[in-house]
């Protein structure tokens, strides 16, 4: 095992019961943590683009990703649980998308899925599919409750629940690409070191990007 895999796997040990506590408790502490984020990737961001306003815009678009991210967290008031299970959802979705990516492309590795970021393989990207449905679906069978937004859609229209997720893996990857795009342009490889063996927040947050505006334009249309 290499040193940077090491140090990935141990920062992620340690970040990620954090970060889940931290969503766990809400509130106050959730808006810290949203802002504190926001102000880092911020600075990220102005490495990526010359233009103020590429900057702004691309400010704006992940503020708006934040946004809907605190909206979905905070979505039913008074069922606390409810909002919870469906903000670790879309989490995993991205989450899921990213290891089932780099997971799939290092062991099946093959034809390059695209020189914007070369060490993206088609095995990966589809290994990040399959992997975030299977999960998906446990993750509705495991809370099989009305107050699971995964589950009432699993249970109630297969097919829908399919669409949603594998074009919000999409999205998560269209995400990802387009950091890697702008790291490519700016002629960087991450956008920060503040997370050991990962870079910046922003490379680790870049398939959220889409995938919150995403499902909370979806939560809000189905309503279940």
């Amino acid at each position: 095992m290499n040193n940077n895999l090491f140090l990935r796997i141990l920062s992620s040990l340690v970040l990620a019961p954090l970060c889940f506590y931290i969503i766990y408790k809400g509130s106050f502490y959730f808006i810290c943590f949203l802002l504190i984020c926001l102000g880092i990737m911020a600075i990220e961001a102005k490495k990526l683009v010359s233009s103020k306003m590429h900057f702004l815009t691309l400010l704006v678009f992940i503020s708006f990703s934040f946004f809907c991210a605190y909206t979905i967290r905070n979505y039913y008031i008074g069922n606390e649980t409810k909002s919870l299970i469906i903000f670790y959802g879309v989490l995993l979705i991205s989450i899921s998308t990213d290891i089932g990516g780099y997971v799939f492309g290092k062991i099946i590795k093959g034809p390059k899925l695209t020189m914007i970021s070369p060490n993206k393989t088609y095995s990966g990207s589809v290994g990040g599919l399959i992997l975030t449905v299977l999960i998906l679906i446990i993750y509705s069978i495991n809370f099989s409750s009305e107050i699971n937004f995964f589950y009432n859609l699993y249970s109630n229209n297969f097919i829908y629940f399919l669409f949603i997720i594998i074009s919000a893996s999409l999205l998560s990857q269209i995400g990802d690409l387009m950091i890697s795009f702008l790291k490519r342009k700016a002629k960087i490889k991450n956008t920060g070191n503040i997370i050991p063996g990962h870079g910046g927040i922003l490379d680790r947050m870049d398939g959220m990007i889409f995938t919150f505006p995403y499902m909370y334009i979806w939560i809000i249309f189905l309503d279940i």
